[in-house]
């Protein structure tokens, strides 16, 4: 009988036999034995078959950690890789500030009120506060916090997914800290008005909140997310972003570059740099030719590097070398001097290992006046003239100079006479104060240079120019100027110095077979930043022509991001729903209740009697009592949300609100 029940057995195990992979239970015992479920599967057990059919990742285990991941990498034959910690992230502010369309009562849950029209509030995206999130989160990580919206403990929370999985906004996210840095503002995201056109994308509501509860360091860290030149930034971006805050509705808006500036400076003064966290090394390799802050960016988020050069006056080389040295800290290695076309060649790098290149050579090719006599001593072009007096050389400053262009280029060569000691500087412009495309700057004159006037030891004497009236506008919008029959005038004159345009050098790219523009720049995905070559990419002045030290910077970052997905096998490309230059139509408000006017900060400036006098920096910081004051004006916007400075009746809010919406809805 039991031999008989033994030989049934065997013939059983064999016909109803389920082979089960060995490396199973060996990835399992790399695991914490938690069977807590954070993972996503049904406990360990579960969790390592998926390890070991490809369904998830070695690193799966929650609270394992690395040494648990690298173990299971190690039965299945494969490195970890740059492995870094998942954490969730809410970015919705609005909680009870939100305001409601209609009146809810059933099952306190947030999936029961989502399934009426998405929810009773206003805001579409938003969060409804119910708190499914933190019921379904088992580490205790996430909480509703006393406005009303969820707040998550970074240090608790092991990435596990559970509270995304609740959410019926899909409002959590759960990223790496890499991923976070290289993501780009998409329809769907709690976005306020300002950070919208900010080309960086840095989330200035947040970075002002924490400077009002004397947060530097995070407001710094804010910053540092979006744009590692911060110091640069706040001392030359003419903050494109305050014209959409929506403070300004109602009021002048927020002085956001001075805060900026404040807390980029709090850093820089406070003795110490404030810890950059960096990804595991990769073993990629990115070449970044240029030091402009495309190139830096891009350095920055891929750790590589170089440099650029600005007016003194505007952003003192002292400042420059400390945040340049910031970035020089990660680990990037420098090579100065060196010419793309003549030292390098673009082919040559693939060859020496270089897994994709970045350029950003800025455009420093000064646009000729093509008259004659322009070759006369005394003549220089505006970008020549301000690299070599950047550098120190001593240049033959006379006693009367003209400068031709209307733009900040010839602003700078305006200002950077005077500090040399010219005794009167004119600037010659073509069309009137109102048309200058730089910004906020004084116009002695409006003409059009005809010739170069000199004497017989070739040295300038005087500029000769035709007086111009404004016409009919142009292809661009622009008045164009038409020359006044017979207003030929000679301008007595030293010197003259013409910054009337400017372009990329773009000589090297004909051999490397690359496409150019009509314009002289880089020819490249606007959404990725790849070229014709797929492992090269452009960013900066290169790409888009002279344009602001800010867009510089986005672009920069977006061609990092494009690099990271070229050299990791992924397919370069940009998200379907990212914003870039466009709006979003319900965050604009045309009224604004609940706003009492208050006073915009001042820049505080050097007096001008001292400034004319030297290369001191001009444009102070503010004191920590005049930005606390001023980060206070800030509504910490969200996508509709906003904190009024008086107690507004709720019906002239919503009605903003819902008349936002309304505009969206038609727009849509």
């Amino acid at each position: 009988m039991i031999a008989g029940c033994g030989i049934l057995l065997s013939i059983a195990s064999r016909v109803f036999y389920v082979y089960e992979d060995p490396r199973i239970a060996q990835v399992e015992a790399c695991f914490a034995g938690a069977n807590c479920g954070g993972c996503g599967f049904a406990g360990c057990s579960a969790a390592a078959a998926a390890v070991v059919h490809g369904k998830t990742k070695p690193s799966v285990c929650v609270v394992g950690g690395m040494e648990s991941a690298q173990k299971a990498a190690a039965v299945m034959g494969m490195e970890v890789g740059s492995l870094e910690p998942l954490k969730s992230f809410n970015p919705c502010t609005g909680g009870d500030r939100a305001e409601n369309k209609f009146f809810y009562i059933g099952v306190a849950t947030c999936q029961a009120e989502a399934a009426l029209f998405s929810g009773k509030r206003t805001c579409e995206v938003g969060c409804i506060g119910h708190g499914d999130c933190v019921r379904a989160c088992m580490f205790d990580a996430i909480a509703v916090g006393p406005d009303g919206f969820p707040i998550v403990d970074e240090e608790k929370c092991v990435g596990c997914g559970a509270c995304a999985r609740a959410c019926p906004k899909n409002l959590l996210k759960i990223s790496t800290p890499s991923e976070r840095l290289l993501h780009f503002n998409q329809r769907g995201d709690c976005l306020a008005p300002c950070r919208q056109t900010c080309p960086a994308e840095i989330d200035i509501p947040l970075y002002i909140h924490q400077i009002r509860t004397g947060d530097y360091a995070g407001a710094v860290n804010t910053i540092r997310e979006r744009n590692p030149l911060l110091l640069a930034c706040g001392r030359v971006c003419p903050h494109p972003c305050e014209l959409n805050c929506r403070r300004g509705v109602a009021d002048e808006p927020v002085s956001i570059n001075q805060l900026k500036r404040f807390a980029a400076d709090f850093e820089m003064t406070s003795g110490r740099r404030l810890p950059i966290r960096v990804a595991p090394d990769t073993g990629k390799r990115i070449a970044v030719i240029g030091g402009g802050p495309a190139g830096l960016t891009c350095a920055y988020f891929l750790r590589r590097l170089g440099r650029y050069g600005i007016p003194e006056y505007r952003l003192p080389k002292q400042v420059l070398d400390w945040e340049i040295e910031s970035i020089l800290n990660l680990g990037v290695e420098v090579r100065t001097g060196v010419r793309i076309g003549v030292d390098l060649q673009l082919e040559s790098l693939r060859t020496d290992g270089y897994d994709a290149v970045f350029m950003g050579i800025g455009a420093w090719k000064d646009s000729k006046l093509a008259v004659p006599g322009e070759e006369l001593q005394g003549c220089y072009t505006g970008i020549d003239f301000l690299a070599r007096l950047a550098s120190g050389e001593k240049l033959d400053i006379k006693p009367v100079a003209a400068v031709i262009g209307g733009g900040n280029t010839a602003i700078d060569c305006t200002r950077n006479l005077l500090r040399s000691g010219a005794r009167k500087v004119y600037l010659v412009y073509r069309r009137t104060r109102k048309e200058m495309p730089a910004n906020e700057v004084e116009v002695e004159a409006a003409e059009h240079p005809v010739r170069v006037v000199g004497n017989d030891q070739g040295l300038v004497t005087h500029l000769e120019y035709l007086r111009m009236e404004l016409g009919e506008p142009d292809a661009s919008g622009r008045r164009r100027p038409v020359p006044v029959k017979g207003s030929e005038t000679l301008l007595p004159t030293d010197m003259v110095i013409s910054a009337i345009g400017q372009a990329p050098d773009v000589s090297f790219a004909a051999s490397a077979e690359l496409k150019t523009t009509r314009w002289s720049t880089i020819e490249s995905d606007p959404a990725t930043l790849q070229t014709n070559i797929p492992f090269l990419f452009v960013a900066g002045d290169v790409a888009t022509g002279p344009s602001l030290v800010v867009e510089a910077i986005g672009g920069g970052r977006r061609a990092a991001r494009s690099i990271h997905q070229f050299v990791t096998g992924r397919p370069v490309e940009a998200e379907p729903n990212e914003l870039r230059k466009n709006l979003l139509t319900e965050t604009i408000f045309d009224q604004v209740p609940g706003i009492v006017t208050r006073p915009r900060a001042k820049m505080v400036e050097l007096p001008a009697a001292e400034r004319i006098r030297s290369f001191e920096e001009v444009d102070q910081v503010l004191t920590e009592e005049a930005a606390r004051r001023e980060s206070d004006r800030c509504l910490y916007c969200c996508l509709t949300c906003y904190n009024p400075d008086a107690t507004a009746p709720d019906t002239d809010r919503n009605s903003a609100a819902l008349a936002a919406a309304e505009r969206h809805t038609q727009a849509a």
